[in-house]
């Protein structure tokens, strides 16, 4: 089965595809010569991740799954949220994002957070939905240089190690796109 993955970024299809069956086919949005700039302008995970998998079946005609990612820390009021990846800037800096993090719980003793990832499916023209979450709290510094986005200062509870300390075959595991991708994984083996 050939299946869109709505994404540019290499790092996402990396993480997943050790994840999946050797019957699924992960295409990315370069292999479908897409290079457009799938707009999210959601409220939500949800409909963000909706948006960008509709986008490429009504302009592709392909199945697809696309996800969105969202890290909500509670001192903040679960900023930055649906806005995780242009917290900082609409340049996605994921850099300046992590500083602005940084900066925002500078002194505060209350550093819990939780990454949630939420994939919308479309497969034959229904709708599906999967999610995942992970709770841990944010570090008082970067730490480590694997993995991407807020990795390198989300330190899941159980663990004394960031995302970016870890090996990616221990980071998924337990990472929130790792839960909703098993999820529809699980999926996808019920109808192969």
């Amino acid at each position: 089965m050939n299946i869109v993955f709505a994404t540019n970024n290499k790092n996402k299809i990396k993480e997943i595809t050790p994840l999946l069956d050797s019957k699924i086919k992960i295409l990315s949005l370069k292999d479908i010569s897409c290079f457009d700039n799938i707009p999210e302008t959601g409220n939500s995970l949800k409909e963000n991740a909706f948006l960008k998998a509709n986008f490429v079946k009504q302009h592709y005609n392909y199945d697809c799954f696309a996800d969105d990612t969202g890290l909500f820390i509670d001192y903040i009021n679960g900023e930055p949220g649906v806005y995780s990846a242009r917290y900082a800037g609409e340049d996605g800096n994921s850099k300046k994002n992590i500083e602005k993090v940084l900066q925002k719980l500078n002194g505060v003793d209350n550093r819990k957070a939780h990454f949630t990832t939420v994939i919308s499916l479309i497969l034959n023209d229904k709708y599906f939905f999967f999610d995942g979450s992970v709770y841990g709290r944010i570090s008082l510094k970067i730490k480590g240089d694997k993995g991407f986005g807020y990795d390198p200062v989300f330190i899941p509870d159980g663990y004394d190690i960031s995302f970016a300390q870890m090996p990616l075959s221990e980071k998924n595991k337990i990472s929130h796109r790792a839960i909703a991708i098993k999820k529809l994984i699980k999926f996808f083996n019920s109808i192969i």
